[in-house]
């Protein structure tokens, strides 16, 4: 991403800061330095004053860093710290000597022993401002240059899963199978899994968040497949759900079922929608099969540099926000049903938010593995 691009989203940041009194804002959530910055670290943090934004890191990212500043790869006026002590203390020298008396910090991402720790550094009187998840609002709705890595990442992975077949058979282990999926992903190009790869088979398929087990596949049992990947530091995430051998009557029911399931939702989805009508279409399409008491999950959940993102894709809690879908937003779409003991169907697609409705990014077979599926 260009300076230019990343300078647009620190000057965002910093309309925000302003909004809340602050003169300065910590960021030590690692999602949100990567957004702000383009700097991917397992130890970082940004301090962003009105003039200047500081990057704060170790020494094992110390070349790296400072070869990405010397290449024009980080935003316009970055300067880089190498923290010898430690990030807080790092960050506490820099709020100094800006002079900020009023600190936004991420409340929702900063524990209480570190909170109490950099009050502990800060001079008295400094206030600690409990900013709300701002930077991951401006997250959910991605720009032009996100979307195309996006397009670029479900392409590879409908590449990847063609081979898919090939490696759900009788006799082999979930776990086996879970490993030659994350090995396609690497081969496909993807830095990593974005999460642990979910094989569920025959009665495990039951399990929403089923880990890999050393069950071996037999005829009759179904395959839930749940995986995704990172490219250019953004997650894909895709679920679909397979049968071994003919599949039974009661499976396709299951099967017809979420699918429709899904395109209502998929259909509910366009920009200026609360995501709880999104959830209700998929809901109210399993109600008319009897079988909305096995669906208690989220419909679905935004996607980008963390697999899990806002905006949540369900029914709210009572005290909770009912977000409003936005044009640029990639959220998932994963209605599934579980009958305990039996076996269950989950179909999950990536899908862009767009002012007229969205649009699949995962062009990709949904009746993958499953002969004359509908």
């Amino acid at each position: 991403m260009s300076p230019e691009h990343l300078d647009r989203r620190v000057a965002s940041a910093r309309a925000h800061v302003k909004a809340l009194d602050a003169n300065a804002l910590l960021v030590t959530h690692l999602p949100n330095v990567a957004w702000l910055t383009g700097f991917f670290a397992s130890a970082a943090a940004v301090v962003l004053t009105p003039s200047a934004l500081h990057v704060l890191t170790d020494f094992r990212y110390q070349e790296s860093v400072t070869n990405m500043l010397a290449a024009g790869e980080l935003p316009s006026g970055t300067n880089i710290t190498i923290a010898e002590r430690g990030p807080d203390e790092a960050a506490v020298e820099i709020l100094e000597s800006s002079g900020a008396d009023a600190i936004a910090i991420e409340a929702e991402h900063l524990s209480v022993r570190r909170f109490n720790r950099l009050r502990s550094l800060l001079p008295k009187g400094t206030h600690l401002v409990e900013a709300d998840p701002f930077v991951e609002r401006l997250r959910a709705e991605k720009d032009a240059v996100e979307i195309g890595i996006y397009r670029v990442a479900t392409a590879r992975l409908a590449e990847m899963c063609a081979v898919l077949p090939t490696l759900i058979s009788p006799g082999r282990e979930e776990r086996e199978i879970a490993a030659d999926i994350d090995f396609e992903l690497k081969r496909a190009g993807f830095q990593r899994p974005a999460f642990e790869t979910i094989v569920a088979s025959g009665p495990n398929s039951a399990l929403p968040h089923a880990r890999p087990t050393g069950r071996r596949l037999v005829p009759g049992d179904a395959v839930v497949l749940d995986f995704g990947g990172v490219y250019g530091g953004y997650c894909v995430d895709l679920t679909r759900t397979g049968f071994i051998g003919q599949p039974t009557e009661s499976f396709l029911r299951l099967f017809d079922a979420v699918t429709e399931a899904q395109a209502a939702a998929i259909a509910a989805v366009r920009s200026g929608v609360h995501a709880r009508e999104v959830d209700a279409a998929a809901r109210r399409a399993l109600a008319t099969r009897g079988l909305d008491g096995a669906f208690g999950h989220a419909t679905g959940h935004g996607l980008g540099i963390d697999v899990h993102e806002f905006p949540r894709i369900g029914r709210p809690a009572p005290d909770a926000e009912d977000p409003v879908l936005r044009g640029g937003m990639i959220v998932t779409i994963e209605p599934g049903v579980y009958v305990p003991g039996t076996g269950g169907v989950r179909i999950e697609d990536d899908v862009l938010v767009g002012p007229d409705g969205g649009e699949v990014l995962t062009d990709i077979p949904r009746g993958l593995m499953i002969p004359g599926a509908r």
